[in-house]
């Protein structure tokens, strides 16, 4: 009679692929559990759990010809039940294929044949993860005594995920810099999934339209570089607006983002992400891989790790503080330590907590996943019992919507000084809109919320996800963890949905008028009365009207500047006229279902030009390679495409500029226009939910305009407040938005 643990008698598992895998790729193999000493009983049943964070293919049976089919047998002949379930474990490990035993058991040393991806019928196989894991696992949990209480079978089997050849090159330099003042060129190589890819071999001929000191005449990516060049210490010469292309022998390959060079400036541009989480939680690959990618690959000036606080050991909480300690290079990189408190909806809903500094407790909404309860006391299960005990700290915190949202009937003003609009999860201007309506006044982040070891570009790869991760530009006086908390405590910063945007936005006043720190409320002093204010701040004026200054430096072409006043559009600028629209129309859709998971809105569709051809059609935000827009000449297209919150669509160039009707068809809008009555103004179709529609209307065939400059008289309401900002809409689908400034009309 055997005594050893249950452990050590559930049986093995083995795994016939060994070899590094290409994200993305498509693959044959099998996982092979063999059944231990106790066998599994009638109606016992295994698990082979994934990562929640995993876009691996979704195993089908019942198509042996179409991707991703999986074909499952016991060796002993018994019969079987399987299903895939996307939530049929503890997280982070959810997803799951099931089997069981439904006619029959197993005996020690019968086995279960999991065959992945099987070919022998058509199958092009099952489509591994997109992004790069070094420790891809297989966990198989075993209920051999039909009880539906599972054990873990020991050293479960774990491939490597690798990059695909490199298909995209990028390259990106600050958006601020004073002649002078040294910066840094990155330049990188991504597979068609973005992952950063090691090149064999590419050169670079590299130029710029301002003298710039330190500027190699050429660049090279290969192996060693592992498709990242860094090339540190350039100097701008001159003032202007820079940029940096790279040519190699086809011609222009690259052209970085703009850099607005200057001669003084109080304040710089800093770019961060804030929000994402490794594998020690629900995400991929270790913390210290997290905060590599994001100084070293993504370019980031400064970033927080935000993990779900029910996921968050003791002992990964003075890990998670030693990890943003060591990074933390004052001039070189920024980090903050901080977690994401991740209460029921109810009890206020997902919140981004941020430190100053390390040592401070964590107050988790809830030990869910912890069952150490020793620190029990320590939890705030309401955010409201956050805001008191971290009232007299120095931390803030930030309204975010993933999984779960925020509710916002609570609120902080001295802890919660922004609120997070863009992840990956989509855009949620609602969010937004909620709080002017609350009379809450918030700054604008963008973060990624990347659960994919990605943080700061972070890309939606193939699952749920539905949009390019954001990115938050903060205005600081040097690249401190002073700074930096100064400008977030500030609100002095703007957001982005991923593309690095020179956005400039203030008010000026005729006669000085009175700033505050902090919210008036609060009892702060005012500062020095001021004529100008700028993103973020607190304003009290006597005036009836105020000036609005824009400057815009985009990172493509802009298709328009939406003016606005808390939730009324004031103005909708373009930069173009009627009289300059050519052959070329716009289809737009965006929205979610509704506020919690499970969001996504199908958009799959089809339209026709009938009496026209289609010339060309361009994708927007289609991140997704798999999802598609198909060109069938001379006049049809069909697409497949999500959105979770955000926008995507497409352009298409006409033969004749009027002739013809448009025919668009999906699940949610179905229309015919004439070419003709298509302009610049847009059509909207409403289709309810949250944020969900579609625009239609016309664009020129080139547009040139990536630099904007304007003002605008705007006048205030009074006694009331005027949070005034603008939101940027790029043609290549990217967006940004300044924080607001908070201008209150007071009579004298």
């Amino acid at each position: 009679m055997s005594h050893l643990p249950l452990e050590q008698r559930i049986g093995k598992v083995e795994i016939t692929i060994t070899d590094p895998v290409t994200a993305g790729s498509y693959q044959d193999f099998k996982l092979i559990y063999t059944a231990g000493y106790f066998g599994i009983d009638d109606t016992g049943s295994i698990k082979i759990c994934f990562r929640r964070a995993t876009d691996m293919g979704e195993p089908q049976f019942t198509e042996p010809a179409e991707a991703n089919y999986a074909h499952i047998w016991v060796t002993n002949g018994a019969k079987l039940q399987t299903r895939y379930d996307l939530k049929d474990n503890v997280r982070p490990w959810g997803k799951v294929l099931y089997i069981k035993i439904i006619d029959g058991f197993l005996q020690e040393g019968d086995q279960i044949i999991a065959h992945f991806g099987d070919r022998a019928q058509g199958s092009p196989g099952i489509r591994m993860q997109t992004f790069c894991e070094e420790t891809f696992a297989f966990k198989v949990l075993v209920d051999p005594f039909a009880t539906y209480t599972y054990t873990e079978v020991p050293d479960c089997p774990t491939i490597k995920v690798v990059a695909g050849p490199a298909e995209v090159w990028r390259a990106q330099i600050p958006t601020l810099r004073k002649t002078n003042e040294s910066f840094r060129l990155l330049v990188k190589a991504e597979d068609r999934w973005g992952n950063p890819t090691p090149e064999e071999h590419k050169v670079f001929q590299c130029s710029s339209n301002l003298k710039i000191e330190g500027l190699p005449e050429s660049i090279a990516l290969n192996s060693q570089s592992k498709g990242v060049a860094v090339i540190e210490g350039l100097v701008p010469i001159e003032k202007g607006d820079a940029f940096i292309t790279l040519k190699d022998k086809t011609g222009l390959v690259i052209k970085t983002n703009p850099m607005r060079v200057v001669e003084k400036a109080t304040l710089g541009h800093y770019w961060g992400d804030l929000h994402g989480q490794s594998e020690e939680t629900i995400g991929t690959n270790s913390v210290e891989d997290y905060f590599s990618f994001a100084r070293d690959t993504a370019g980031l000036d400064f970033a927080s790790h935000q993990a779900n606080d029910f996921q968050i050991t003791k002992e990964f909480w003075t890990k998670l503080q030693e990890t943003t300690k060591r990074f933390l290079k004052e001039g070189i990189f920024v980090t903050f330590p901080g977690y994401e408190w991740s209460g029921n909806t109810g009890l206020g809903g997902d919140h981004n907590v941020f430190y100053y500094e390390e040592g401070e407790t964590i107050h988790r909404s809830s030990h869910a996943l912890i069952a150490d309860l020793s620190d029990l006391n320590t939890d705030c299960n309401h955010i409201e019992d956050l805001f008191e005990v971290l009232k007299n700290k120095k931390a803030l915190i930030f309204a975010h919507v993933g999984g779960r949202y925020a509710d916002l009937p609570f609120h902080s003003p001295r802890l919660q000084r922004s609120i997070e609009i863009h992840s990956a999860w989509g855009t949620f201007e609602w969010l937004l809109q909620e709080a002017f309506q609350k009379g809450y006044r918030l700054g604008i982040v963008c973060n990624s919320d990347e659960h994919k070891g990605r943080p700061g570009t972070s890309y939606p790869g193939a699952s749920l996800f539905g949009s390019y991760g954001g990115l938050t530009c903060l205005l600081a006086e040097s690249l401190t963890r002073s700074s930096i908390w100064n400008a977030l405590m500030k609100r002095h910063h703007y957001g982005t949905t991923g593309a690095r945007i020179y956005l400039d936005v203030c008010v000026s006043f005729s006669k000085p008028a009175l700033p505050f720190q902090e919210e008036p409320h609060l009892g702060q002093a005012p500062a020095e009365k001021i004529t100008e204010a700028i993103m973020g701040d607190i304003i009290k004026t006597t005036e009836r009207e105020v000036t609005l200054k824009i400057e815009l430096i985009g990172s493509a072409p802009i298709e328009k500047i939406e003016i606005r006043n808390g939730v009324e559009l004031l103005e909708t600028f373009r930069p173009y006229r009627e009289s300059d629209l050519g052959h070329r129309i716009r289809v737009i859709w965006s929205g979610a279902s509704f506020r919690g998971r499970g969001r996504a809105v199908n958009w799959d569709g089809k339209a026709q030009v009938k009496g026209n051809d289609i010339l060309s059609a361009t994708p927007i935000n289609f991140f997704n390679p798999e999802k598609r827009l198909i060109l069938k000449k001379p006049d049809s297209l069909f697409w497949q495409y999500i959105t979770t919150g955000g926008l995507a669509g497409f352009d298409c160039l006409l033969k004749e500029p009027d002739a013809g009707t448009l025919l668009v068809e999906t699940p949610l809008v179905k229309f015919s226009k004439p070419v003709s009555e298509i302009g610049l103004e847009e059509t909207i179709f409403e289709t309810g939910g949250v944020a969900r529609r579609m625009r239609l209307n016309r664009l020129p065939d080139n547009n040139p305009h990536t630099q904007i400059k304007i003002s605008r008289r705007i006048p205030l309401r009074k006694s009331k407040e005027n949070p005034l900002y603008v939101c940027v809409y790029q043609e290549d689908g990217h967006c940004a938005w300044s924080s607001p400034i908070y201008v209150l009309c007071e009579d004298s």
